[in-house]
Formats: structure tokens, C-alpha cells, sequence
């Protein structure tokens, strides 16, 4: 087994992210900071002008560190997680040989993905008054406009099964959850850090194509997810829930509709009392959820000009303001640091989540923390893997973005290999993947 970190190599789809995507997002984020030029000066005057230059210049510096390799510099933006951040560059250059610093292109690739949208943050975080804007809101609002055919078609299906979600027997019940858990994880496709800001929408109702796609899933526990929640319903009685799951959130936009579709149905057909929702403090990976995000989707589905959406929208705000749904954020979710760190770095967090009965991680990127991002061997179980983070019984709904991949069955990743060679990469297989620590 080779469970070495995944390094930026010549012509691995690591290098090429550093070497062409992420330079493609600097520039992205350079020109909408550019484009609201006008709206910085009608908010705040020459200050805002001024700001916006000086912003643009260290993103421009930033850029030129990347493409010609230069070492990892330390974070100087005074935020609480400052200290956690150049620390963790201490960390990096104990691992190098003699005095060779960590620079871009010779540091795990996961931390320097990690680190440059961290840099892009302090970069706007140094220069108040736009402080506070996000570079992304742009593109997350655009793809969940182009989103809506399907952002109605799911809450219309969701209001359907509310209709007569008292009548359903325990075999139906499982059949609209396989659906609705299909519908989350195959909305994880839609990640503008992977398509490098570009339109990524779904276009078309997830639910007609959940049949044709369902052998693209690479491995499939959702019938043990299935059988935990069972349990814990039974535990509470035929009444009363006791299940509290959680949701690690990974994009907004259409992604997020889908986690509020699962979300509802768990809460409505009594398979968990609480849903807690786990979102990024700071602007993220382009399309990642911050708490800003969460609030606006819930106020669109609310005021949308279509019946069913629209109640959606009003179930929701329900929900949040029973206290049946909780939005958390916490910083340790925009630290490079792997899950197994978790118990040590944000004992805290930790400690929340040994509340959950069931964490869902959404995603590509909380997949690769999960794993610690090392080339494990396709065959290692997921449960050897997490090598020791079990806060709870966790599942990560992910499709594959990034070549990290694990529990699959003897050859499967080798008969793959010769037959798609982009499979770990397209964002067209997935898994559901699913450990307890009561099963080790």
C-alpha cells in the first residue's frame, strides 16, 4: 500500500490543476473584482477604488507566485485562524528535506489548493472597505438561477411524497430514500472550482436519470445508511424520532437544493428529528456554501414565483425557526488539515459532531480529507482509511474529482483504469460510502 500524500507530479491531474485551473480561477477572481469597480465607488467612494486596486495587486502577485513556483509565504490578515494556517506551514517544511521551503508545485496538493483560496480571502480581508465581498457570489447565484427547471422539479417531487408521506410502508418509504439520496449525491456535479468557474447548472430533472445513472456508482452502502436510521427510529417509537443527522455541506446553488430536498424528507417521514447543516466560514473552492449562501437560497425557494418551490421555501424557514434545522460554521472546515486531525486541532468541533447519530460529507474535497488525500490502494477499506476520525457513523455522497479512491472490490479500479483512464477525475462515477465505528 502507498499511502504517500498526493504530491503535484508532472502531467497528474494535481499538476495540471496547479499549473492551469487554479491560475484560470485567480483571473476569474481579479476581473469580477474589476467589473464592480462602479458598485465599490457607489458604496464607498475613492476608498472603495482604492481598495479594489490594491486588492487586484496582491491577487496579481499571488497569480505570479503560483506560476513560477515560489515558496509558500505566511498568512498576515490578523484572522483567527491566521496562527493555525502558518503553523501548519512549519508543519510542511519539517516534512521537506535540508532547507527547501514549501512552494506551489512541491507541497501536498491538497494544502496548496487549500492555501490559495485562503490567500485570495486575505487578499480581499487587507484591503476594507470590501473587506467583506465575496468573489464567488457571483457565479454561485448564476448557476442557481440556471438551476431552477430543476430546482422545481425536485420540489415538486418533494411536495408530492408530503402529500401522503403518512400512508407509505416501510419498503416505499426505503424506495423514496435511495431516490432523494441519489438526487444529493449526483447534485455534487455541479462544482464551479472543478469546472473553473464555468457554468456547471443542472439543467434537467435529476429524478429521470437516476436510473440510468445508478451503475456509475462505484460502491453503494446506502441500504446500510438506510438500516442506521431504521434503528434509530425504532428507538424513538412509532411517534418520536431520536435521530440527529448531520450534512457537511459542499456547493451552493443546485447542489444545496438537493441536501434541503433529503433534509425535509428525513425530518417529514420521521427518520430523524434534527438536521444540523455544516457550511464554510469564508468564501470557498468557488462554489462551497457559506452561511450567507444558505440564508439566500432559503429566502429564493421561499419568494419563487411557483407553488411548490415557494412551499418548500416556507417549509424550510419553518424548520429553521423550530430549531428542527441548525446552520453550524466553524473555521477548522477552511484549514488544510486532514479529519483525523479534528479530535486534536478543533476539539470543539469534534465534540459537536459526537452529538450526530449520522454525518452525512458532501463532496469531493471533504472526501480527500477524510482520506488525508494519500494514494491509498483502491482495495483499503474506507473504515482503515479515516484512520481513526469516527465522531459518529459517517457517509460521504461523492462524485469523483480528484484521483483518491477506496473500497472498491478486487480489479475494479484496474478494469477501470484501462477502460475510462479519467475516471477518477470526470465527475461522472460516485460513490456512497458509509462507516460506523460500531462495525470495526
Amino acid at each position: 500500500m502507498n499511502n504517500l500524500f498526493i504530491i503535484i507530479y508532472y502531467r497528474t491531474f494535481a499538476y495540471l490543476t496547479i499549473r492551469d485551473r487554479l491560475p484560470t480561477i485567480l483571473t476569474k477572481v481579479i476581473d469580477t473584482i474589476h467589473r464592480n469597480k462602479n458598485k465599490f465607488f457607489e458604496e464607498h467612494g475613492e476608498e472603495g477604488v482604492e481598495a479594489e486596486k490594491r486588492a487586484i495587486s496582491l491577487l496579481s502577485k499571488l497569480r505570479n507566485e503560483l506560476q513560477t513556483d515560489k515558496p509558500v509565504l505566511p498568512l498576515s490578515d490578523g484572522l483567527l485562524d491566521m496562527e493555525q494556517w502558518n503553523q501548519y506551514v512549519e508543519r510542511q517544511q519539517a516534512l521537506l528535506d535540508g532547507d527547501e521551503a514549501p512552494s506551489w508545485f512541491k507541497s501536498p496538493w491538497l494544502y496548496m489548493e487549500c492555501y490559495m483560496y485562503r490567500r485570495i480571502q486575505e487578499s480581499v480581508k487587507l484591503n476594507p472597505p470590501i473587506c467583506d465581498f465575496d468573489v464567488f457570489e457571483e457565479g454561485k447565484t448564476h448557476s442557481f438561477f440556471e438551476s431552477q427547471q430543476a430546482i422545481m422539479a425536485i420540489c415538486t417531487y418533494l411536495q408530492g411524497l408530503h402529500k401522503n408521506m403518512e400512508d407509505l410502508s416501510e419498503e416505499q418509504l426505503l424506495e423514496q430514500f435511495l431516490k432523494l439520496l441519489q438526487v444529493s449525491l449526483w447534485g455534487n456535479k455541479c462544482d464551479l472550482s472543478i469546472s473553473a468557474g464555468q457554468d456547471n447548472s443542472q439543467k434537467s430533472s435529476p429524478i429521470d436519470s437516476l436510473e440510468t445513472l445508478k451503475h456509475m456508482i462505484l460502491v453503494d452502502d446506502s441500504r446500510l445508511v438506510w438500516s442506521m436510521l431504521m434503528n434509530s427510529r425504532a428507538a424513538g417509537g412509532p411517534v418520536k424520532p431520536v435521530a440527529r443527522v448531520d450534512i457537511v455541506l459542499d456547493n451552493a446553488g443546485f447542489e444545496l437544493v438537493t441536501d434541503l430536498v433529503l433534509a425535509d424528507f428525513l425530518v417529514a417521514s420521521k427518520l430523524a428529528s434534527e438536521i444540523h447543516f455544516h457550511g464554510k466560514c469564508i468564501p470557498w473552492f468557488v462554489s462551497d456554501t457559506t452561511r450567507k449562501d444558505f440564508e439566500w437560497t432559503m429566502r429564493q425557494v421561499q419568494s419563487a414565483n411557483h407553488k411548490w418551490m415557494s412551499k418548500c421555501g416556507f417549509q424550510w424557514q419553518g424548520y429553521m425557526k423550530q430549531g428542527t434545522w441548525v446552520y453550524h460554521d466553524h473555521p477548522f472546515w477552511t484549514l488544510p488539515h486532514e479529519f483525523c486531525d479534528m479530535s486534536k486541532d478543533a476539539p470543539d468541533l469534534y465534540a459537536k459532531l459526537q452529538k450526530s447519530d449520522l454525518i452525512f460529507f458532501k463532496g469531493d474535497l471533504n472526501y480527500r480529507k477524510l482520506t488525508g488525500d494519500r494514494r491509498w490502494d483502491y482495495t483499503v477499506s474506507f473504515n482503515k482509511v479515516l484512520r481513526g476520525f469516527q465522531p459518529a457513523p459517517l457517509c460521504s455522497l461523492r462524485t469523483l474529482k480528484a484521483d483518491v479512491q477506496v473500497g472498491l472490490r478486487p480489479g475494479q479500479g484496474e478494469k477501470l483504469t484501462a477502460t475510462d483512464p479519467d475516471w477518477m477525475t470526470s465527475g461522472k462515477y460516485a460513490v456512497i460510502q458509509f462507516s460506523s465505528p460500531y462495525n470495526e
